[in-house]
């Protein structure tokens, strides 16, 4: 094995050791600071396994403190919109005639940005159906005042 970080991660590793372990086949790490020969149901597997886990969970919190952070600045995260209001108007239409999300995305035609000429995904076309009706929900809900 060329370098530990190459080996797997956590089950993984688990799964790779047994495996190893049952055709008496030994490791040897070439480069890096686990460099040398290892016995696949020694410790250094066990240190592994759980140093690969906590380091997935450090790179998914500074991932998603750097989401959080990109949010206040007011940074959109993800892809350009490719929605417009004829598009949501036409996919409202069909939705009505009882089309499927597949069909709905088959019949639509992206107009802006580096994807004009395509089609939308059908999850592109839930999530814009989905919008629309949380915000028409929300709008009823705002014009109806409680009664005092």
């Amino acid at each position: 094995m060329h370098e530990h970080k190459r080996l797997g991660r956590g089950l993984e590793l688990a799964e790779l050791a047994e495996r190893l372990r049952a055709g008496d086949i030994g490791l040897e790490f070439l480069t890096g600071e686990l460099q040398g020969h290892h016995d696949p149901g020694g410790i250094v597997f066990t240190v592994l396994a759980a140093l690969s886990g906590m380091e997935r969970e450090y790179i998914r919190d500074k991932t998603l403190d750097g989401h959080e952070s990109a949010r206040v600045r007011g940074k959109n995260i993800g892809g350009a919109t490719v929605t417009d209001p004829a598009m949501l108007s036409m996919a409202l239409h069909l939705r009505d005639q009882g089309q499927s999300l597949r069909d709905i995305a088959a019949q639509l035609l992206i107009t802006q940005g580096k994807k004009k000429g395509k089609r939308p995904s059908p999850a592109t076309v839930m999530r814009m159906l989905r919008d629309h009706d949380e915000h028409a929900t929300a709008a009823e809900t705002n014009e109806i005042e409680p009664a005092r």
